[in-house]
């Protein structure tokens, strides 16, 4: 086989991820946004998805007490602690630099000759980078669907 079946199991973790957020999101805001294919943050977590798909894998593979089990355990821990702490609040400070910067232009533009209405615009810092617990909770149960099932038809 070309790739191992946790490598496969955790890739297709995390595409499958990426795809049901679109259909997520629509269902949520009426709203159909294929940029959700190629992000980071919504529901499911991608990023837990895989780790917990490579997880099931390995756990599936070579056993639940095993030290490859418990390196991925404790790895998974970190991604999922991760995606709900510093990524998240890395996010919200984001949000407020970007309507910091709205406001700052605001008063640039308030101070210079009233006539001029140029502002000189940049591109937002990318606001949606962690995730809520819950959205990480459905990138685990995500990711162990797709490794379990993954387990069951890989030929090996």
């Amino acid at each position: 086989m070309l790739l191992s079946y946790p490598i496969l199991a955790a890739l297709l973790g995390m595409l499958i991820a990426q795809i049901i957020k679109v259909p997520i999101h629509y269902l949520a805001s009426r709203e159909l946004k294929w940029k959700l294919l190629f992000s980071t943050g919504g529901m499911p977590s991608s990023h837990t998805s895989l780790i917990i798909s490579l997880t099931t894998a390995v756990g599936l593979t070579s056993g639940i007490y095993t030290n490859d089990f418990a390196i991925c355990v404790v790895v998974s821990l970190i991604v999922m602690h991760d995606a709900t702490g510093v990524r998240r609040h890395a996010g919200y400070h984001a949000e407020v630099l970007n309507k910091l910067l709205v406001d700052f232009n605001r008063l640039i533009d308030t101070l210079k000759d009233p006539n001029i209405k140029k502002t000189e615009s940049r591109e937002k810092l990318k606001e949606l980078l962690g995730h809520q617990p819950t959205e990480v909770f459905f990138g685990a149960i995500t990711g162990i669907i797709v490794g379990g099932l993954t387990y069951y038809v890989y030929p090996f």
